[in-house]
């Protein structure tokens, strides 16, 4: 008798392949449409606060809490590309699933991270959110703007772009399934950008 394997998305990438690949360079393809913006103001306040919270939560870097807003599989992407691509075909400038982000905080926890020794202070400005419509009841997505003053090491530094959230409904909760952040400088050179944008 074959007995499911079961997969833990912390300990594993089993979840990267082709077909979650073809879904995020679908669901980012044509999403921006007039005729799919949410019109309800109750549902786009729902998501304006959720936004608004992910950002509190990394400029207070509250990593684990801003964790819980992910769900079990999610992808985080950093496009080098203007229009995002094909993460298949193109470099990004980050592209973690949930092993590698936990990883990730694991390491700015252990105080051996240099590029965040010492923890870099943020503060996240989001504004002009929209909410949109998708094929599905149970996915949603919102497109906003950010801008992030980052201060480390005596520098201050400014990174804008847009961000492109897609919202998946489990167990009657909303949760990031992905979170694609377009640099407006994705292509030129960045300085470690190794804080969670």
């Amino acid at each position: 008798m074959n007995v499911p394997v079961a997969h833990d998305p912390a300990r594993t990438s089993h979840y990267l392949g082709d077909a979650l690949y073809q879904e995020i360079v679908d669901a980012y393809a044509d999403w921006q449409n007039d005729d799919q913006i949410v019109e309800d103001p109750r549902v786009t306040a729902r998501f304006e606060r959720f936004l608004y919270r992910e950002a509190r939560l990394l400029d207070r870097g509250l990593y684990e809490e801003w964790l819980k807003l992910y769900a079990p599989e999610f992808v985080y992407w950093v496009p080098a590309t203007a229009d995002g691509g094909d993460p298949r075909r193109e470099v990004a400038v980050t592209f973690d699933d949930r092993r590698r982000t936990e990883d990730r905080i694991y390491r700015f926890r252990t105080g051996y991270a240099w590029s965040q020794a010492p923890p870099s202070r943020t503060v996240h400005l989001i504004g002009n959110i929209e909410v949109f419509k998708t094929a599905r009841d149970a996915v949603m997505m919102a497109r906003s703007n950010f801008s992030i003053s980052e201060f480390w090491s005596g520098e201050t530094r400014i990174l804008t772009g847009s961000y492109g959230h897609r919202f998946v409904e489990q167990d009657g909760q909303w949760l990031i399934q992905c979170k694609r952040v377009d640099l407006i400088e994705c292509d030129q050179s960045l300085r470690n950008p190794s804080i969670v944008l």
